[in-house]
């Protein structure tokens, strides 16, 4: 079968590899779509980072070494269930939940298998991925969606970061209050829908006027701000009558927009930190946090949160459409893909399609 490989920096390769075969408890797929994610890009810009395997150290679950099979952001369609499935059906279209987890360690048994200290994802530590014609895939990762098209189920991966991260910081049951997004990117502008699902007013802060703009036009942003032309928390003392906001999501990885938010937090808000920061930052703890009573929290990925997401989407809170903005092969998917969002900054979403 065709696959798209990652065999390290800037080495995907698209070529053929065997078809694996259905197992007891597991489920066979025909990946049909396959978002590009920034780990995606991180992998092939800059190289093998856990938990990617190396050429040389396997994965501790899949035990894998590199190339692996690359995507974890994808749906498709169910070509056989193995032995012991139930609530699966040949036919049904399905987003995977691309976990690997070992089941065994404090993490794992309290529920919270994204913390999971051997975890892995399919589709960047082994076990096969979204980028190829055939996936096994266990049962529980598996979740069926219904009648949703199925480009549209392939963003339900990083919907559910965004709805892990809203439910994390308790903004889920907050309907009518203010929060602020701070980075308009794929994550930003999911977790300004999902906000908005739950009644949030929503604002949302990005440089970029593309960006900005798929703010707007998506509906997700009550309010867009600039921040290198307007202060954050000028647009937001006027947007609250002063009253600032209780919630504030950092969605862009930058120490400036972390600045940015707590600048704009009410006393007694939270900071929802969503975003990786790969460089260290600085905080005063007494005067930025203690003496205002604020909370600073982060989050990791999702964990029992992709059936909310799927619920979302179907009941029409969600809308997921807006952000699809590019639609390419397989075979064009380091030129029009890993090329493109490096530069691109009108682009939220590019799906890979595997049909």
């Amino acid at each position: 079968m065709k696959a798209a490989r990652y065999y390290g920096k800037e080495d995907v390769r698209v070529e053929e590899i065997p078809e694996p075969e259905v197992r007891p408890g597991t489920v066979k797929i025909a990946p049909a779509f396959n978002g590009i994610c920034g780990s995606d890009l991180h992998l092939y810009h800059h190289g093998p980072i856990p938990p990617a395997p190396s050429a040389t150290e396997p994965h501790p679950l899949s035990g894998e070494t590199l190339p692996v099979v690359f995507g974890h952001e994808f749906s498709g369609v169910v070509e056989e269930v193995g032995e012991g499935v139930e609530g699966i059906a040949v036919g049904d279209r399905v987003a995977v939940e691309p976990f690997m987890v070992c089941g065994d360690c404090p993490a794992c048994r309290s529920g919270r298998y994204n913390l999971c200290a051997r975890m892995g994802f399919i589709g960047i530590s082994g076990r096969g991925g979204g980028l190829s014609e055939h996936i096994v895939v266990e049962r529980r990762w598996v979740h069926p969606v219904g009648d949703m098209p199925l480009d549209q189920a392939a963003l339900l991966e990083p919907l559910a970061v965004a709805v892990h991260a809203v439910r994390h910081a308790g903004a889920d049951r907050a309907a009518g209050q203010v929060a602020v997004v701070g980075g308009g990117g794929p994550i930003g502008l999911l977790t300004a829908a999902v906000l908005h699902a739950y009644g949030l007013r929503t604002i949302v802060s990005e440089v970029s006027e593309e960006r900005r703009r798929k703010a707007e036009e998506s509906g997700v942003a009550d309010l867009v701000v600039d921040p290198s032309k307007r202060p954050l928390a000028d647009a937001v003392r006027e947007a609250t009558d002063g009253a600032m906001a209780p919630f504030a999501f950092e969605a862009a990885g930058v120490g400036v927009v972390v600045d940015q938010l707590l600048d704009s937090l009410a006393p007694g808000g939270r900071l929802q930190v969503i975003a990786l920061h790969t460089e260290p930052y600085r905080l005063d703890i007494m005067g930025r946090l203690t003496l205002q009573d604020r909370v600073l929290s982060s989050c990791a990925g999702y964990a029992d949160d992709h059936p909310e997401a799927i619920r979302l989407v179907q009941q029409g809170l969600v809308d997921l459409a807006p952000f699809i903005t590019s639609r390419i092969a397989v075979e064009d998917i380091v030129e029009l893909g890993y090329q493109r969002l490096l530069h691109d900054r009108g682009e939220v979403k590019i799906l890979v399609s595997m049909r």
